[in-house]
């Protein structure tokens, strides 16, 4: 009755060492003969974007609407740790970052509850701007 479990567990070793891809051979000269892949480039940053809070800061300066912008961040669950606004402030000025913007003016932020997928929510608006230099 002992055998059966040792046969077992040596047949599941094995089974397993048969998935293992074979590892290539090391040439004798030291150097290898296929050439070295292609490093990714890691993904660009984002710009950075400045926020503006009051539409009176941006009186003077020539600037241009890109479109509407929001950002979140999202409580799922009670026990989560709760939704914050600097985060989806953040957020907000990234994703005005992806549509090519260096400014954002700030509408509001707000935390809901029980949207949809979160238990709660905060929600920040704004305007995506390129602003000129003068």
């Amino acid at each position: 009755m002992r055998v059966l479990p040792l046969c077992l567990l040596a047949l599941s070793l094995t089974g397993c060492s048969l998935l293992q891809k074979p590892s290539e051979p090391i040439s004798s000269s030291g150097t290898q003969s296929k050439a070295e892949p292609a490093q990714a480039k890691p993904a660009p940053r984002p710009l950075p974007v400045k926020l503006y809070t009051n539409a009176e800061d941006l009186v003077s300066k020539p600037f241009r609407d890109l479109g509407e912008v929001s950002g979140d961040d999202c409580q799922s669950s009670n026990q989560d740790s709760p939704p914050n606004i600097n985060t989806a402030r953040k957020n907000m000025q990234i994703r005005a970052s992806y549509m090519k913007a260096n400014a954002v003016l700030l509408h509001k932020c707000e935390i809901v509850t029980n949207s949809q997928g979160c238990y709660r929510q905060a929600i920040c608006q704004g305007s995506a701007l390129k602003v000129s230099a003068q």
